[in-house]
């Protein structure tokens, strides 16, 4: 029987934390005083968005931000205005679930939050060739069945940094291999 190919970096929770393995060597770089990768791109700064050019409907939701939005950061006021838009285009369905793992990041520890914040960050600043893999990459580790997922976790946990550079030489043979199959 032939084996799927498994081309996950073996991240969990969310593509934030699956960005983890795709960027960690340019955070290690970074650390070292070495820059970073190509993959890394640099965002120019976003723009500060005035409150009242936001849609009626934007205001409406953010309401509780109105008197402190001046003094928020740009790109903290362009993601609440991307967030808000985004819920204004969703389902009750979708409202539903969106709420539901809005509680489940609450109830996370603020270091496990920060954690993901970081990775999202770097994740947005990957090139969207390197965002793709990673969604592909999660979208595969995702199908695969729980028990899979939580060895795959917790041998990359337990492993060293020597062990997690050969994991990540690994990956990315198969995904090598894997193109000039495809």
């Amino acid at each position: 029987m032939k084996r799927p190919h498994l081309r996950f970096q073996w991240a969990w929770l969310a593509v934030p934390l699956a960005l983890g393995l795709a960027v960690e060597p340019a955070m290690a770089a970074e650390g070292e005083g070495l820059a970073p990768p190509a993959v890394l791109a640099t965002a120019p700064p976003a723009p500060a968005i005035e409150w009242k050019t936001l849609p009626p409907d934007q205001q409406q939701l953010l309401r509780s931000h109105e008197h402190d939005w001046a003094t928020l950061p740009p790109a903290r006021q362009q993601s609440l205005s991307r967030g808000a838009q985004r819920w204004l285009q969703m389902n009750p369905e979708q409202r539903d679930r969106a709420r539901e793992r809005f509680q489940t990041w609450r109830a996370l520890p603020e270091d496990r939050r920060e954690l993901i914040r970081r990775r999202w960050e770097q994740f947005q600043r990957l090139d969207p060739q390197s965002q793709a893999r990673v969604r592909e990459d999660f979208r595969a580790f995702a199908q695969l069945p729980p028990w899979k997922r939580r060895m795959l976790r917790r041998r990359w946990l337990e492993a060293t940094p020597e062990q997690r550079a050969h994991m990540r030489e690994r990956i990315e043979e198969r995904r090598e291999h894997h193109h000039e199959q495809h």
